[in-house]
Formats: structure tokens, C-alpha cells, sequence
């Protein structure tokens, strides 16, 4: 296929694309397809899609045609789910044929997960921060090791732990997502509790809490119809939501539980936001502050 066959068809696209919403106002380059783990028990997103990198040339006039009809973009995002596990040499030239043919990009950010991460030494990091990356989004989840094995996470807290700490060693700022509701009624509090642990000891610059919403199709769905997993009624999500913002310490970060699928929305910096943050869970179970209808939730 020609150049000029590629620019006119556009940016290529496949499946079901999703990113975070800071970055809705990017340059979404979808240079892997699917995710190379697949296999959360809540997560529905990749079944589909059959994990694999894209041809460059795909990339490359992806990249040529976003350079003549998204000049006012001035940041990148690169999908699907973990482009991370990009082999560093490649790697290296998607982010410098973005940065030969973008120039006026400013901030590249990427998906991934601990995997990923392991296998990007530090300088390797470091390579790819003086190339532009400058913000990695990492999914979390939890903190307690029971339920990162329940959901399949395929790594523990210690590890991602030390994961989320390589990436900011290497300057790059670090987002990660933790889930509400994940271990259930039972574990919902020790889980609240473990994840602000962990959230504490990695430190990251960003954190969304999300609600889990069970997705047909999802091995979390099938044991919640079968009756194996019984999701926190609204008030235990605040307590949870609540239990876990008491116990994470952040030298300088923001923690936000505004996304779609949450009852409350709360943006708070820590320290200096966390009580204001208590005291506003602390409302909202009283009844004095409203949440979000059920019909207004969504992924």
C-alpha cells in the first residue's frame, strides 16, 4: 500500500479503543493491538483483540498523518493496553519518529503494567524520558496480595511497588489506578487498607480510584451471577473509598475518585487535602451530600 493510500484512510484503529481521561485531548497512536496480559477477571476490554505490536509502516504513516492534520494536539498517547512491552530498540523509534515528524509534541504517555515495567532497565526508561515519555499509567488495583491473585493480576504488591518506583526514579510521572469494590464485601476493608499502603510506599504523582462494574462475558461477572462474589452495597464503597484515603500518605500527589463508574466524585491533594477528603466521604454517608444516580454510571 502507498503512502498516500495510508493518509487518506486516516489513523488506523482497531477494535475497541480506550484511554484515560487526561488524555482526551491527545494524539491517540495505537501502535499495539490488545493487552499481552489479558487476563484480570474484571476487565472485558482486550477479549477480542489478540495481543500483538503493529507493522511500523502502519505506525509511521499514522504518525505522518497525524502531522499534517493534528498540529493543535500537543501531546501523544500510545495504546492499546501496555505499549511498554514494546522491545526497547523499537521502542526507541516510535518516540523518535514522533519526535522527528511531532516536533511540537510535548509529553508522550503510555499504558502499562509491572511486566512492562520489569523489563525496562532504569536507563531504559531514562532513554525513553529524554525522548518525551513523560507520564506512564499504571493499573494498580489493589494492594493485597489475596485479591491481585483472584483477579489474576499476574504480579504482587512488592513488585509493583517496586515497578511504579523505577518509573518515577527515571523522572517520568507515574498515574496508577486502584479499584473500589474489587475484593468484594468481605475483603472490602483490608483491601482499602493494603492499597493505601502500597499507595504510600510507591508515592505516585496521580491516583483514580474507579468503581468495578461487572462486565458480561468477564470471569468476575460469571462468579457474581453463580453467587461467588458479592459487591459492597454503596455505603461499604465510601467506607472503603474512605478507609483507603486515610491510609495513603503521598509526599505531593493528587487523588482523584472522579471517573464515571464512582458514586462520589473527590479531587484531593495529599497531605494537605486528605482530612477535607474525610470529611466529605464523612457527609456523603450521613446523606448531606448527594451520589452519583445509577443510571449516570458507567466505564
Amino acid at each position: 500500500m502507498t503512502e498516500g493510500a495510508y493518509e487518506q484512510e486516516g489513523m488506523h484503529y482497531e477494535g475497541i479503543i480506550i484511554r484515560p481521561p487526561s488524555e482526551a485531548n491527545s494524539i491517540l497512536l495505537q501502535v499495539t493491538v490488545g493487552c499481552s496480559h489479558n487476563r484480570c477477571t474484571f476487565c472485558g476490554t482486550y477479549k477480542v483483540k489478540r495481543f500483538r505490536i503493529k507493522e511500523d509502516d502502519i505506525i509511521h504513516h499514522d504518525i505522518l498523518f497525524a502531522s499534517r492534520y493534528m498540529q493543535r494536539q500537543n501531546r501523544v498517547f500510545l495504546m492499546d493496553g501496555d505499549p511498554l512491552i514494546i522491545p526497547q530498540k523499537r521502542l526507541i523509534w516510535i518516540m523518535d519518529e514522533i519526535n522527528e515528524h511531532l516536533p511540537w509534541v510535548r509529553r508522550v504517555g503510555i499504558y502499562a503494567n509491572a511486566k512492562s515495567i520489569k523489563r525496562k532497565s532504569l536507563d531504559d526508561l531514562s532513554q525513553l524520558k529524554e525522548r518525551k515519555l513523560g507520564i506512564v499509567y499504571l493499573g494498580v488495583e489493589s494492594g493485597d496480595d489475596k485479591v491481585l491473585k483472584d483477579v489474576r493480576k499476574g504480579t504482587s504488591s512488592r513488585t509493583l511497588i517496586e515497578m511504579g518506583r523505577r518509573v518515577k526514579e527515571a523522572g517520568i510521572k507515574l498515574s496508577v489506578t486502584v479499584l473500589l469494590g474489587i475484593a468484594g464485601r468481605d475483603g472490602s476493608l483490608r483491601h482499602a487498607r493494603l492499597t493505601g499502603e502500597l499507595l504510600s510506599e510507591m508515592d505516585p504523582d496521580y491516583v483514580g480510584a474507579l468503581t468495578v462494574m461487572l462486565i458480561p462475558g468477564t470471569p468476575l461477572y460469571s462468579d457474581w451471577k453463580e453467587g461467588r462474589f458479592e459487591l459492597p452495597t454503596q455505603d461499604e464503597l465510601l467506607l472503603e473509598l474512605r478507609e483507603m484515603i486515610a491510609h495513603t500518605d503521598l509526599s505531593r500527589g493528587l487523588f482523584f475518585s472522579n471517573h464515571a463508574s464512582n458514586y462520589l466524585p473527590i479531587k484531593a491533594r495529599l497531605p494537605e487535602g486528605k482530612q477535607e477528603a474525610l470529611a466529605l466521604i464523612d457527609a456523603a454517608l450521613r446523606g448531606d451530600v448527594p451520589l452519583r444516580p445509577e443510571w449516570m454510571r458507567a466505564l
